[in-house]
């Protein structure tokens, strides 16, 4: 598969398409990962302050060093973009993270991926309540069928596992919606600091975050009084399931552009499913695959209406 550029003499260059779909299909999946880790880490007893804190650790130098990479050469940061990086970074990064940790210790890995790759459907929904952005018939359509999905398989699991589901649902959505605000309010600031660079200083914000939170909330002597195994997912969680993706995502999207690049992202809920089942021994219905392809449906029919 490829598309054409054009050189310096107007001619048509072919330019393969397969790194980008596969650099977005593998961010997708790594990315959907970090659900299986949080739920394989939980069963050793930690509590999501703690697992957050640990992933949040071995994640800082990463992403500090992401933006000083991308920052190399580019103005100071003004006051205005301390305080827009600081914004964005809690919304985005350590509200989201936090409230997708706490949730995932009450619903499945399958049912959280599903409620957080609701995100586009939300911006379109926030846009439309804040900014008084349009919302069209055929967009309200799409918006409907993604979350019958959800709600599909949201019933069956709250038949399993009863009404502890409730309160992990309501924690993931208001994940989804932290992080659907971050990518409503950060589009200035990307253009004025470039992705990668904004996504290094935001996420090195919600880093430091997390870290202190965990010292206002525990002693500091029982930081790494963890199972070693514990100390092992975080990680892997911090590295293969957080800070890679996002470099293969936007990596993707330079030789995709931002549509073809989510479209390929849809792979991420259904491997999430996928590993869910053979991992984490979760059940695999009808009704969560009914449910996941209207999820996927809805999303699809929403990015190609826009």
């Amino acid at each position: 598969m490829a598309v054409a550029d054009s050189d310096s003499s107007g001619n048509a260059v072919p330019r393969a398409l397969w790194p980008g779909l596969a650099l977005a299909a593998l961010g997708a999946v790594a990315f959907s990962g970090k659900a299986i880790i949080v739920k394989l880490a939980y069963r050793h007893g930690v509590d999501a302050v703690s697992l957050i804190m640990l992933r949040m650790l071995f994640a800082l130098p990463l992403f500090i060093g992401l933006a000083w990479w991308a920052g190399r050469g580019k103005p100071p940061l003004s006051r205005r973009d301390a305080v827009a990086i600081f914004g964005l970074g809690f919304s985005g990064y350590y509200l989201s993270s936090f409230l997708d940790f706490a949730g995932l210790a009450y619903i499945s890995a399958s049912l959280e991926r599903l409620i957080l790759y609701l995100n586009p459907t939300l911006v379109l929904l926030l846009g439309g309540l804040l900014f008084k952005r349009p919302v069209t018939g055929r967009q309200v359509l799409a918006l409907a069928i993604s979350y019958a999905g959800v709600l599909l398989v949201f019933g069956q699991e709250l038949h399993l596992q009863g009404p502890d589901v409730l309160l992990g649902v309501a924690l993931v959505f208001g994940s989804a919606l932290s992080y659907a605000c971050y990518l409503l309010f950060s589009g200035q600031e990307v253009q004025r600091l470039g992705s990668l660079r904004l996504t290094g200083l935001a996420t090195s914000v919600a880093c430091l975050l997390c870290i202190a939170q965990f010292f206002i909330l525990r002693p500091a002597s029982s930081a790494f009084a963890v199972p070693a195994e514990v100390i092992w997912l975080s990680l892997m969680n911090a590295t293969a399931c957080t800070f890679a993706p996002v470099l293969m995502v936007m990596m993707a999207i330079e030789r995709l552009g931002a549509s073809l690049a989510a479209q390929t992202g849809m792979v991420g809920p259904m491997s999430t499913i996928l590993m869910g089942v053979v991992i984490l021994g979760e059940p695999f219905t009808p009704w969560v695959l009914a449910g996941s392809l209207l999820v996927l449906c809805g999303v699809w029919l929403l990015a190609k209406w826009r």
